[in-house]
């Protein structure tokens, strides 16, 4: 609607699901990098963890787009809410398999024998299951036992498990203990500290300008955003595009706090009245420095431009945690793994 009024492309503000509008800041690069080497160094279970409207899914498409196509086949589901047959059969769908038994046993015979192909081939097969906290106990239980089918010392089926802060809580119930113990690698993302709004806004806005002008928001219009979203991306994009409309309905060409305080009003947010902004989330567990070199000695890779993390070229003995150790290398901008 407002596109040629503001010079744009594209919508900057958009609720989908975009990676290429992801916003590589610390919190989502370490994320996705410790998305990339739990699936490449093949460690079985994963949980992503953050509050909705922070990114999961977006992040989820971005590592899908990171990793070689050549290299990984995935199955990703993004409504798990289904009895454990439909989601075997999900499962297998999404692997490409046409034709589907109706046994059991036979899906899984048929899932066994393509994870075992897959690894043949000497590429690694990834179930990624979007909305996790609303997966049963039951369901839990059936995607633990996806987990024993091995050879030798690696799994065949690397899963990872994304869902809201709720994920948390259903991982500690007493019966999905073993479940938990088989989490190799815990990452978590979170709202956007109040710093990176203005950044945020901006690299949205020049992804769908084409350019690096500066968006029409106010000094005092971005801290309203940032106060009344409370720096969660999902809002910051509802508001910014409701405000952008009523701006280009008065015929503005800026928008001001006033913009935003009617869209803040319109769309029923009194966010910053009703909750306090919450702390960053604690970092991911580090993982061993003994596990980088494991990526080494099996010649995996990545495209660094991807992703915005170079990748690393040399080791340190001291024992520092992977994502210590990707930072500290990432800012001596060293370039690739081999």
């Amino acid at each position: 609607m407002y596109h040629s009024h503001f010079g744009l492309k594209r919508t900057p503000f958009s609720t989908a699901a975009d990676p290429s509008l992801l916003l590589m800041d610390d919190m989502h690069r370490d994320a996705l990098a410790g998305l990339w080497y739990a699936i490449v160094a093949r460690k079985g279970f994963v949980t992503l963890i953050g509050e909705a409207g922070t990114g999961k899914t977006t992040l989820i498409r971005k590592a899908l787009d990171v990793l070689s196509k050549e290299k990984h086949r995935a199955s990703v589901i993004f409504n798990p809410t289904l009895t454990p047959a439909e989601f075997l059969e999900a499962v297998l769908t999404n692997f490409g398999v046409a034709d589907i038994p109706e046994s059991k046993v036979q899906r899984l015979r048929l899932l066994e024998d393509l994870l075992a192909g897959v690894h043949k081939q000497e590429n690694a097969a990834v179930l990624i299951v979007d909305e996790a906290h609303k997966l049963s106990p039951e369901l839990l239980e059936e995607i633990r036992l996806l987990t024993n089918f091995e050879l030798g010392d690696q799994k065949l089926l690397q899963i990872v498990l994304a869902g809201q802060t709720e994920l948390g809580d259903v991982l500690n119930r007493t019966d999905l203990w073993q479940l938990k113990q088989r989490i190799t690698v815990r990452l978590q993302i979170g709202r956007l500290p109040a710093s990176e709004v203005q950044r945020y806004i901006t690299y949205r806005w020049n992804k769908a300008s084409e350019s690096t002008s500066k968006p029409p928001f106010t000094a005092a219009a971005v801290v309203l955003i940032e106060r009344s979203s409370l720096g969660i991306p999902r809002l910051i994009n509802v508001i910014c595009d409701n405000a952008l409309t009523l701006a280009f309905g008065a015929g503005l060409q800026v928008v001001d706090a006033a913009q935003v305080a009617d869209a803040v009003r319109d769309l029923d947010l009194n966010t910053a009245e009703a909750q306090p902004r919450r702390p960053a989330p604690a970092p991911a567990s580090p993982e061993p420095l003994a596990l980088v070199r494991r990526a080494r000695a099996n010649n995996l890779s990545i495209r660094p431009e991807l992703v915005g993390l170079p990748t690393l070229t040399r080791y340190t003995e001291q024992k520092k945690g992977f994502f210590n150790f990707a930072r500290r290398f990432r800012a001596q901008r060293v370039v690739t793994i081999e």
